[in-house]
């Protein structure tokens, strides 16, 4: 089994190594507020020797940090499938990672990464999830994490980066300030950069998710998934989801591709109006969901290529909808969700009605409520 970066833009091939982060000839594309150009994607050649469950992964096993990242649960809520009518809903509940966030799956094969070619220190920015995740993987793997968060970024979220050991650099702006300041860092520093989309592997450490759902649903005679809803800011957990699923569809292991959603807040849903718009336009970012709150998403490009290529939809729900979907989850299921992954499940509130009552859906829970809870009270009349 071969492993190599590619750039899905013109086909050109990279070795998967320390450095290497952007196509050299698409890259040079790039302009200041739009989606980054070049993004490459792991790819693999050959025939895996892999076990049922086995996930290929283009780091071997060994460099992997002793911390119990993915496996996360694939549950039926019950009460919610009766409330609805829908025996084929499953929740995806990867709020038991171990930083309680889906990101932990990116930064455990960053980390790996790392581990591999000795390299001590990792730099990335974050709107939250992504800094307390690496600081927490770094943490359990030894090895120094430098975050560049925004100050509106919530207090959990910085609490953990702190408590985890990183070092924490605040920025007077928005995520997109903090990506370009830990881009100057990392250059000058020569670490490894862990930015969302920059670094290829994020994306690839994303699709484990997808090996998950399908593995889980056989086990419990649910079948293969028709619809995935998958909260989505820059767009590299639904590039990862989509890339999971095309891997999948080449082992042999699922007979054909499932809709895959792109849920959006309206204040942020640069990917879903590129979708119905063909292109991208610059607007501000607006919402109470910080996870997925971007003003240019960095992978949008890429996603939005693989939404194209296999049919897949994008909704955007209001910042309303969003919180009262984040407190119908929480009574009728008994998962309590962050603002952002409570998108998801509104996306799917959203439409529904589109979608055939046999047919098996699955929504992507990723991030837990205890990390935003300004606006969880907020959703339930509790000033704080």
């Amino acid at each position: 089994m071969k492993w190599q970066y590619r750039c899905p833009q013109c086909g050109a091939a990279y070795p998967i190594e320390p450095g290497r982060y952007l196509c050299d000839i698409c890259s040079k594309s790039n302009k200041p507020g739009m989606p980054l150009q070049g993004v490459l994607e792991c790819v693999w050649e050959g025939t895996p020797v892999l076990h049922d469950d086995d996930i290929p992964l283009p780091v071997e096993r060994e460099f992997f940090p002793p911390v119990p990242v993915g496996n996360t649960p694939l549950w039926a809520p019950t009460r919610l499938r009766e409330d609805l009518g829908r025996n084929k809903l499953w929740l995806k509940d990867d709020t038991c990672n171990p930083s309680g966030s889906y990101k932990d799956r990116a930064s455990w094969l960053v980390s790996a990464f790392a581990r591999k070619f000795g390299i001590h220190e990792i730099a990335l920015a974050s709107t939250g999830n992504a800094a307390s995740s690496m600081a927490c993987i770094g943490a359990a793997a030894g090895q120094k994490i430098t975050v560049f968060l925004p100050k509106s970024a919530p207090v959990a979220k910085r609490i953990q980066v702190l408590q985890y050991g990183a070092e924490l650099r605040e920025v007077d702006g928005t995520y997109d300030v903090a990506f370009d300041q830990s881009l100057a860092y990392s250059d000058a520093a020569g670490v490894l950069s862990r930015n969302t989309a920059y670094n290829p592997l994020t994306i690839e450490g994303k699709k484990t998710g997808s090996f998950e759902i399908v593995r889980d649903l056989a086990i419990q005679g649910g079948g293969e998934p028709d619809h995935v809803f998958v909260p989505t800011g820059d767009g590299v957990i639904i590039a990862g989801v989509i890339k999971g699923f095309e891997d999948l569809v080449k082992l042999g292991r699922i007979s054909k591709m499932p809709k895959v959603w792109a849920a959006q807040a309206e204040g942020s849903s640069a990917i879903a109006r590129a979708l119905a718009a063909g292109s991208f336009e610059f607007l501000p970012s607006n919402t109470i969901a910080d996870s997925i709150s971007v003003d240019v998403p960095r992978n949008g490009s890429f996603a939005l290529e693989k939404l194209k290529m296999h049919h897949g939809g994008a909704v955007a729900v209001s910042d309303k909808e969003i919180l009262d979907a984040q407190v119908y989850l929480s009574r009728a299921s008994g998962l309590f969700a962050e603002p952002s992954s409570a998108c998801a499940f509104a996306g799917f509130l959203k439409v529904q009605h589109e979608i055939p009552i046999d047919d098996t859906v699955v929504i992507m829970l990723t991030g837990s409520g205890l990390k935003d809870i300004k606006s969880a009270a907020a959703a339930v009349g509790a000033g704080l």
